[in-house]
């Protein structure tokens, strides 16, 4: 059995103005939160044990997710001080953890459909030190690249290049050795994929790669951030965090969470959710879209490609395309 750690503390600059009042992690996509599609992701692979790393605007989290009883699971929170790069952060939370057992790491600004329960027993059969997720874009330009051997050993772990020697990126989604993670100082700013990784290899370590193709985004930008909702409601991406979901209706189309009034004559599509709470009213048309709880779309308005906050109102007729509304503003994304 494993345990696992989620990375949620960083700022999420490059999803402001999003993340100007909400941790990225908090932000919804298909009708929840991002934290709670990857913690469902961990409960299917059989973790019940998680620490959630935060730091910025961590007072929200509890609120939502207290001791995570309801789904389940066992949940347990560090808040960093002051941010400690990803290597402080593993180590900060690890103190609340058994670490005689494996060791799951998530990024926090990662959606994906990995078998992450195979990971685990590869993992543990190759008595690893380290075994990173892979997966492979058409381009490793924009991510630096991760090669491996024929036994699936990574060989090197490389920032950026205009030539990558391979196609296969780090997908966000560590298997440590308990004793890795001990290893790494406290209270100490370190980036495990600057430092801790590239040192590990050097040292000849047991790194594996698990290459796994499944669906994988990195929601790091509002416009990633609107995909990954709407794959997700499209069944694109897996989203076995629905099952426990309070959801009113849900197809390929839509995604409207039950406690939701959207009027008979009102049109949502293009993988569009609308959250609990939110009103959608009369001759409406909300496409491409993320209504958050609570906001409340008025008669007549088109909305596209457009993230409305929590408590957000849309005037009559209003048409919003590709921004950001909140109570007070409407920003271009």
């Amino acid at each position: 059995m494993a345990v696992g750690i989620l990375l949620v503390g960083g700022l999420g600059t490059r999803l402001m103005p999003l993340t100007k009042y909400t941790p990225k992690p908090m932000l919804t996509v298909a009708g929840l939160p991002v934290t709670e599609h990857q913690l469902a992701m961990a409960r299917n692979a059989g973790i019940t044990t998680v620490v959630l790393a935060t730091s910025y605007l961590s007072d929200l989290f509890t609120p939502y997710f207290g001791d995570g009883s309801k789904w389940g699971m066992k949940l347990l929170y560090a808040v960093e001080k002051s941010p400690l790069g990803t290597g402080g952060a593993i180590a900060n939370a690890a103190q609340l953890l058994d670490t005689h057992e494996s060791i799951v790491v998530i990024n926090g600004d990662v959606l994906s459909s990995h078998n992450l329960g195979e990971q685990i027993r590869q993992h543990e059969a190759n008595k690893a030190d380290l075994t990173l997720h892979l997966t492979t874009v058409a381009d490793a330009r924009a991510y630096g690249c991760v090669p491996s051997d024929s036994q699936g050993r990574v060989i090197a772990f490389l920032e950026k290049m205009d030539k990558p020697v391979a196609n296969t990126i780090n997908a966000g989604c560590y298997l440590f050795n308990p004793k890795v993670v001990q290893s790494i100082p406290l209270n100490t700013v370190i980036s495990v994929e600057r430092e801790s990784f590239p040192q590990l290899i050097s040292d000849a370590a047991q790194v594996f790669s698990y290459i796994d193709n499944s669906y994988w985004l990195d929601i790091g930008t509002p416009q990633a951030l609107l995909k990954g909702s709407r794959d997700l409601v499209s069944g694109i991406a897996d989203a076995p965090a629905l099952e426990m979901a309070d959801v009113a209706h849900h197809d390929q189309h839509c995604l409207i969470m039950a406690t939701a009034r959207v009027d008979a004559s009102a049109v949502i599509d293009q993988g569009s959710c609308i959250g609990a709470g939110a009103t959608i009213a009369p001759q409406a048309h909300v496409r491409g879209s993320i209504i958050e709880s609570g906001a409340v779309v008025g008669k007549g308005a088109i909305i596209s490609d457009s993230f409305v906050a929590a408590g957000a109102e849309v005037a009559e007729n209003a048409q919003i395309s590709a921004a950001f509304v909140t109570k007070s503003e409407i920003l271009t994304i």
